[in-house]
């Protein structure tokens, strides 16, 4: 595909103005969040102070994470804390079920932690936790936002099983960074994993993919290029932003226009729904991800 260059970075000299957000508001938000706080629901739209809060919420979208807060994996721009996790909670699916009934949630992402300790690496406590949400909220739409798994298919079979309306694992940046930024992973993994999902009934797909790593773009192009090639339905293009000293640093702002461009390829692409955007992550407007 032929690219026209444009102007599509700025240095990292403090957030530019569109990185900058409001506090979330609105009737929705202000209802859910009391629920949250009354009963200790956990999502990751308040432990990761996602800047989409307020307008997911308003939308009836919400994320859990599952299989605790320690990750057996230490990607270098995640800010989920890395060691040794604890023992699997198997109360956990009717928890997260339960939150998402009191929240009155109509679409629900749920993701975990790499949980490489385990034989079956959490994916028993994934299926459990979707069948418990279809128990308890009939009507409720799923997207589970997978580990790879180490691409083992016994463990996938378990999530094709439940049939989530999407079933996503995000790519995290182009394939040259990939050893530096995520440094467990595999490129080639996590594509053939997508690939797995979509050949063997997969509903949907979905993947992901941060800019400001220093990625350049035709890199970008050729990831959203191997995507498609995976089948994969539905991809989402967001700005990183460092979570702390000890990650990895942010090597520039993308510009919104470039984001555009980005956005009119991915459609030119194929893909079915593509979110392009410096405050996009992987849970905006999923809601509109399964239409």
């Amino acid at each position: 595909m032929s690219i026209e260059t444009i102007d599509s970075v700025i240095p990292p000299k403090g957030k530019p103005k569109w990185l900058r957000v409001k506090l979330p508001t609105g009737k929705k938000y202000t209802q859910l969040r009391g629920l949250v706080d009354k009963y200790n629901l956990h999502t990751i739209c308040t432990s990761g102070s996602c800047p989409n809060m307020g307008e997911c919420w308003g939308e009836g979208t919400a994320t859990f994470m599952i299989l605790g807060n320690v990750c057996t994996r230490s990607c270098g721009f995640c800010g989920v804390k890395t060691g040794r996790p604890e023992d699997v909670d198997w109360e956990e699916p009717e928890k997260v079920a339960r939150s998402i009934k009191i929240m009155d949630i109509k679409h629900a992402v749920i993701t975990s932690v790499d949980r490489d300790d385990l034989k079956d690496m959490g994916s028993i406590i994934w299926a459990e936790t979707v069948k418990a949400i279809r128990r308890m909220n009939p009507t409720t739409t799923l997207e589970t936002l997978i580990p790879d798994f180490q691409g083992i298919t016994t463990h996938l079979n378990r999530i094709l099983a439940v049939g989530p309306e999407v079933i996503s694992h995000n790519m995290e940046t182009v394939k040259r960074l990939t050893r530096e930024v995520r440094i467990q992973a595999k490129y080639e993994r996590s594509l053939g994993v997508l690939a797995y999902l979509k050949e063997n009934g997969a509903n949907r797909t979905k993947s992901g993919i941060m800019l400001g790593l220093g990625e350049r773009e035709e890199e970008v192009i050729q990831t959203m290029e191997d995507l498609r090639a995976a089948n994969v339905d539905v991809v989402t293009i967001g700005q990183y932003l460092q979570p702390s000293k000890k990650h990895l640093p942010v090597k520039e702002f993308i510009l919104p226009d470039q984001f555009k461009k980005y956005e009119e390829i991915g459609l030119q692409l194929g893909f079915r729904h593509v979110e392009s955007g410096a405050l996009v992550r992987s849970s905006y407007k999923a809601h509109k991800h399964i239409m």
